[in-house]
This record gives C-alpha cells, sequence and structure tokens, in this order.
C-alpha cells in the first residue's frame, strides 16, 4: 500500500479506513510512505493506531520509503524505535559542519 500527500487532520478519516481495511485480512501489510508530503499528530496517530491493530490481528505491518516529511517528524517524536523498521535519519543541518 502507498500513501500519497497529506497525512493530516483534514484527510484523518479517509486514512483511517484506507490504512485499517487491509489489516482485516492481511497477514503481512507493507506501508510505502515516500508519497507523503506532510505528517502532523493525526498523522501519526494513525500510523500508531495501525501498528496497534496489526499487532492485535497478528499481522506484520511495515514502514518503508520515508518521505523527508515523515522523517522530520519521526526524527522530531523520536519514532523511530517505536515502529521498528529500518530508517536513516540525517543529522540536523545545526549539528553539521
Amino acid at each position: 500500500m502507498r500513501i500519497e500527500g497529506e497525512m493530516s487532520i483534514y484527510r484523518a478519516a479517509e486514512l483511517k479506513q484506507t490504512l485499517l481495511a487491509p489489516l482485516a485480512n492481511a497477514s503481512r501489510l507493507d506501508i510505502d510512505l515516500s508519497g507523503v508530503t506532510e505528517l502532523d499528530t493525526a498523522g501519526v496517530q494513525l500510523l500508531i493506531l495501525a501498528k496497534k491493530v496489526a499487532k492485535e490481528k497478528r499481522c506484520e505491518l511495515h514502514l518503508a520509503g520515508h518521505s523527508a516529511a515523515v522523517l522530520e517528524v519521526f526524527d522530531l517524536l523520536d519514532l523511530a524505535s517505536h515502529f521498528g523498521d529500518q530508517l536513516i535519519i540525517e543529522p540536523h543541518a545545526a549539528g553539521r559542519g
């Protein structure tokens, strides 16, 4: 599955169904986040909910292709370890040099 555009409060209801519906019958779900242009706390909550529901249904949920917007929020909120998927977060620009 690929998410495109904003993962924000404005699309929360739509994205909730998009994320949760495939978990009903899947043993594994890969979510490509490379097309995400904005991620706010509502989007983060949806990803956390999807991870929780997947665990309850014994479905493997993997996030991949983290866009710059996703990486920025995951870094800010220290979420990388929560989801357990491999990603590389570059050092902050202020810390370079």
